[in-house]
């Protein structure tokens, strides 16, 4: 064997802690693997007294994690940090810059700052890998960029947040609203205090970005992802959507069209017996879709620190072995711009939920606002009330482009018969 690969981990949280645990368990295992050993000998983390569980006996201990990148005992500096900026873009660029390799499971940092980072890289050169950033313990980067390298790819799409899958599963089993399932989620830790990022949509952005980058040869672009979250989605919708032969997922799109590449997240109603439909809970689930592989599918746990360390380790054996890979799967220099389609250009079919006073003519009211916008009416369910008082009334119109939606529901919004605000769900047919 050759000799170790000397390892720096700035973070030692759940996932750092996590990685010591499988580099300890399963170290004889990793090291015929890599041919060489795989040897942590320093650390960071703002406390030095708390029991993680695992020894820190002989590491070398900075108490600034940026000092890992120059310390001469490391050849690899793993950023478990977090953020797309501060100390851990600070560690990383530095790390980069003395010709160190990094691992990272920072999602919000590749996706943010991730070509800059990738030409310091390439200039060094050496690895930035990110296996960890991207549906946890499924290894979709590494599918993407090697597993399916002879592919064009078409289209890219998944539950790529574990707490919104979490709570959007357990609405349509208990049929509780959405605020009581987050606040459990919250309780059992699989959802944050501040859950903005999850619900509303912003860390599967973070993720799909990165995704299509690495799928299509794009240059990785945050800003061009149409983000919507599932604060809106409620059990009435979620009951109809399965009298009509769906579910409600969270789904990252990341879509090859003639014009250019959609990058969308929102709720999408799916067919029940799609594959999609059925990654439940807290597990991520990833399909591909290629020229020559047709269609694949990858699902497991989306995070946590036996599935996240397990990518985090891999990354660190690729590097053992020195397979070295661009970091998007080709050179910045040849990533394409990305041509974005924007959301107003999407076309696809829509179900949509309004609230009415259940009065003579509602129904040619809203007919009319359909007609003047030219979108086609797919069905139509109705719960029955007493006279006069509000009433879910719910539709599906076939393909339609967005922007047609958007000033259709304004104009029915407006009518004096609607008593709440329209909820509009995209449906995917996969």
């Amino acid at each position: 064997m050759g000799s170790p690969l000397r390892v720096g981990i700035a973070g030692l949280g759940t996932v750092g802690a996590g990685v010591l645990r499988v580099l300890h368990d399963n170290g004889a295992a990793i090291a015929m693997r890599a041919g060489r050993e795989i040897k942590v000998t320093a650390v960071s983390s703002r406390d030095r007294s708390k029991d993680r569980g695992v020894s820190l006996d002989g590491l070398n201990w900075h108490d600034n994690a940026v000092s890992l990148a120059s310390d001469e005992d490391v050849d690899v500096v793993v950023e478990l940090i977090g953020g797309s900026d501060g100390i851990a873009k600070d560690l990383v660029e530095s790390a980069l810059a003395n010709a160190k390799h990094v691992v990272t499971a920072n999602k919000a940092l590749i996706a943010h700052h991730g070509l800059e980072l990738a030409e310091t890289a390439e200039r060094n050169p050496v690895a930035l890998a990110y296996e960890a950033a991207v549906a946890g313990g499924i290894p979709i980067i590494k599918a993407l960029r090697e597993g399916l390298a002879a592919n064009t790819i078409d289209g890219v799409h998944g539950i790529l947040n574990g707490t919104c899958n979490y709570i959007l599963t357990s609405m349509a089993e208990s049929g509780r609203p959405f605020d009581e399932v987050l606040a459990e989620a919250q309780e059992l830790g699989y959802a944050e205090t501040d859950p903005s990022f999850d619900v509303d949509g912003i860390d599967t952005a973070h993720k799909l970005a990165i995704l299509a980058s690495v799928a299509f040869g794009t240059k990785v672009d945050f800003d061009a992802v149409f983000v919507e979250g599932i604060r809106h989605v409620s059990p009435v919708d979620i009951d109809f959507a399965e009298k009509l032969g769906y579910g409600i997922k969270l789904l990252g799109v990341a879509k090859r069209r003639e014009e250019g590449i959609e990058q969308r997240v929102h709720p999408c109603m799916v067919p029940i017996a799609s594959p999609i439909n059925h990654v439940s809970g807290v597990f991520n689930g990833v399909v591909v879709d290629g020229d020559f592989i047709d269609t694949t599918i990858y699902e497991g746990r989306g995070a946590g620190a036996g599935p996240t360390a397990s990518a985090v380790v891999a990354d660190l054996i690729d590097i053992a072995r020195e397979s070295q890979i661009p970091t998007f799967g080709v050179g910045v220099n040849d990533l394409s711009p990305t041509q974005t389609i924007p959301m107003s250009g999407h076309v696809g079919p829509y179900y949509i939920r309004l609230m009415v006073v259940d009065k003579p003519g509602v129904f040619a009211d809203i007919a009319g606002c359909l007609k003047n916008h030219n979108v086609s009416m797919g069905s139509v369910l109705q719960q029955s009330r007493d006279p006069g008082e509000p009433v879910p009334v719910v539709m599906t119109v076939h393909e339609t482009e967005e922007r047609a939606m958007v000033l259709m529901l304004k104009e029915i919004e407006a009518l004096d018969t609607i008593v709440e605000k329209p909820v509009m769900i995209r449906v995917e047919t996969f």
